[in-house]
């Protein structure tokens, strides 16, 4: 096995196809080097390198469409320097998140993979199409815990990972950031923009920025004002990918919003007691990876795009 092991790896720094039989399980290494021959292969608009199964099924931006179109048409490069991977052996699945190029720009973009017998069976693609628009420049580096390894001692179980993922959903919903066990570190980035635990504001940033008293909050604590409590539901939640290894938690939703309340109830914010909702209806298909030490949420990557209220997933 130790062999098999071995030859797999080469091949994978070669670029050259992978077909693993039933009997050998694609390792971490095996499903980052599949998900970066996968992401050359879109970029060149070339399906006939990858093991993708002939039933395959491919969902980008909640619609299923064939292999080729989509992403493996728009694509021109990538992925940057910006790429994280959340790699379930386990399951056969990997997420990832970051940063290519789509029509020669940069673009921020998800993508999962399901691998059974050495084939793909699964696809994901959520890309947020920047139409040229300049990315966040905390796009253009990863923050380092979302690349180390877990110390086995800090490491809890697949079955807390997932439950503590989860848990992040059921905060936000219930307004009550207790609900999650966040780290006082815990640092939310949307899209690259920081949305919680942000000290890099200037004041003068500050005073054009009506959510600054929020934004600069624990993740905890902002979920207990009631700042979210427009988001009615998080759903089709398909926790995917568990990288045990790496601490990481990838996951897909959809964050769905009907445009009430019209005022929201602020509670423990000093000078603040209720807050204007000025969106109308929209859903929200989302990406997150979940960083998770010694059973705590410490950081939080997620991208997601506004869409037409009421959608389904592409799945169901």
């Amino acid at each position: 096995m130790k062999k098999k092991t071995v030859i797999l790896g080469v091949l994978l720094i070669f670029g050259a196809p992978i077909f693993a039989s039933a009997a050998q399980q694609c390792d971490r290494a095996c499903l980052v080097g599949l998900m970066d021959q996968y992401l050359a292969a879109v970029v060149k608009h070339d399906p006939t390198g990858v093991p993708i199964a002939s039933d395959v099924k491919l969902v980008e931006n909640l619609k299923q469409i064939p292999v080729g179109k989509g992403l493996w048409q728009t694509a021109t490069g990538g992925p940057t320097d910006f790429k994280v991977y959340a790699a379930d052996p386990d399951q056969g699945q990997i997420g990832f998140i970051g940063v290519i190029e789509e029509n020669k720009k940069p673009t921020i973009a998800s993508v999962r993979l399901k691998v059974e017998n050495g084939k793909i069976t699964e696809i994901d693609h959520l890309v947020i199409h920047s139409d040229g628009k300049p990315l966040n420049p905390n796009m253009s580096k990863v923050r380092p815990a979302l690349l180390e390894r877990e110390l086995k001692l800090e490491r809890v179980s697949r079955e807390q990972m997932q439950k503590i993922a989860n848990s992040y959903y059921e905060a936000i919903i219930h307004n009550n950031g207790k609900l999650a066990p966040f780290a006082d570190e815990c640092q939310r980035r949307e899209n690259g923009g920081i949305s919680a635990n942000d000290r890099t504001q200037t004041p003068e940033e500050a005073a054009k920025d009506d959510f600054s008293t929020f934004r600069k909050m624990t993740c905890s604590d902002q979920l207990s004002t009631g700042v979210m409590s427009y988001i009615k539901d998080i759903n089709s939640r398909r926790v995917f990918a568990v990288d045990k290894e790496m601490g990481l938690v990838f996951a897909y939703s959809i964050f769905r919003h009907d445009g009430t309340p019209k005022v929201m109830e602020i509670t423990g914010v000093p000078g603040i007691t209720e807050r204007e909702n000025k969106y109308q209806a929209f859903d929200l298909p989302a990406a997150h990876i979940f960083k998770i030490r010694n059973g705590k949420i410490y950081e939080i990557e997620a991208i997601g795009y506004v869409t037409k209220h009421g959608i389904k997933n592409g799945w169901e």
